[in-house]
């Protein structure tokens, strides 16, 4: 184990509004597997408070500066903004990411996904993959469906963008591409989308799509469009019509297990970078009925749970 050093300053800004609260417990579950799937981890005080502050810019708290460089155990980094910061901070210390949005060997983070080979590690998805199962499942609720909408945020969301693309063309959709920065831009973006002929939404991951999952799927709703969102079961929950994506519980204990390896001395490096490998796939029928949708009695056996 290595030993404990003074942790490093970091300066945040906390929002206030519920769904933050609760996003940020969901988020300790990582540490919490460190101990139920591993065995006791003795963590240093420098690595509790540094993979706490990480994980609290994924869940709704903003990452103002890094003062001086990070001295932790290990960090455990949450979206893509936080391991952006952490890998901007540090090439020594061990890091763990958790990151729906980037490839980390375009990035520049890794060697190869079975070899990393430098200080970050963990769990990315695949998003070609992702994207073409959005698209079948909106295909399969609207078989009508020629022109798609997909949302996201630009500076983050630029891969899912591409792939998305590729996918509704080799489908035969037109695609209409929504790119918001702000949540106060999404109902209008909606809105837009609709007039212009969209008949169906696939929204993407992001920290801004997380805190307003509600509004777009209210939004969706008013606007007769069938959506689908990764955040599974988040999205479903909050009134999108479906939410096909990794199991988020599954991927958190994953998570833990690489942090409880790497405090226990495995290098980052040599530790492969992999796949969320658990999907899940929620429908809501309150939602479907609703649009006034009639979903095939074969797709919804091939859910994981249906909200009636």
């Amino acid at each position: 184990m290595r030993a404990a050093r003074e942790t490093e300053q970091l300066s945040v800004s906390r929002r206030s509004d519920g769904a933050a609260d609760r996003a940020f417990d969901e988020s300790r579950a990582p540490a919490a597997h460190l101990v139920r799937e591993d065995g006791p981890v003795e963590w240093t005080q420098a690595a509790l408070l540094v993979a706490a502050l990480m994980m609290a810019v994924a869940c709704g708290l903003a990452l103002a500066r890094l003062e001086r460089p990070v001295a932790a155990d290990v960090i455990l980094a949450a979206n893509p903004f936080s391991l952006a910061a952490a890998t901007r901070a540090t090439r020594t210390v061990p890091i763990v990411g958790l990151d729906m949005e980037s490839d980390p060997v375009r990035q520049g983070w890794a060697a190869t996904l079975a070899r990393p080979g430098g200080n970050v590690t963990g769990f990315f998805l695949d998003m070609p993959e992702m994207s073409g199962k959005h698209v079948e499942f909106v295909k399969i609720v609207k078989p009508s469906l020629a022109r798609l909408a997909v949302l996201g945020d630009p500076r983050l969301n630029a891969l899912q963008f591409e792939v998305t693309d590729g996918a509704a063309r080799d489908a035969g959709l037109a695609l209409e591409r929504l790119a918001v920065q702000s949540p106060d831009e999404i109902e209008g973006a909606i809105a837009e989308a609709a007039r212009r002929g969209a008949g169906a939404l696939v929204v993407f991951t992001s920290p801004l799509i997380n805190s307003a999952l509600p509004r777009i799927a209210r939004a969706a709703v008013k606007h007769r469009m069938p959506s689908i969102c990764a955040f599974a079961p988040l999205f479903a929950e909050a009134g999108g019509l479906m939410a096909y994506g990794p199991d988020f519980h599954e991927l958190y204990r994953r998570t833990g297990a690489y942090v409880a390896r790497i405090l226990k001395g495995s290098a980052p490096g040599d530790l492969p970078m992999q796949r969320p490998e658990k999907f899940l796939l929620v429908i809501n029928l309150r939602t479907a009925r609703a649009l006034g949708v009639t979903l095939p009695p074969s797709f919804l056996r091939r859910s994981d749970h249906v909200i009636e």
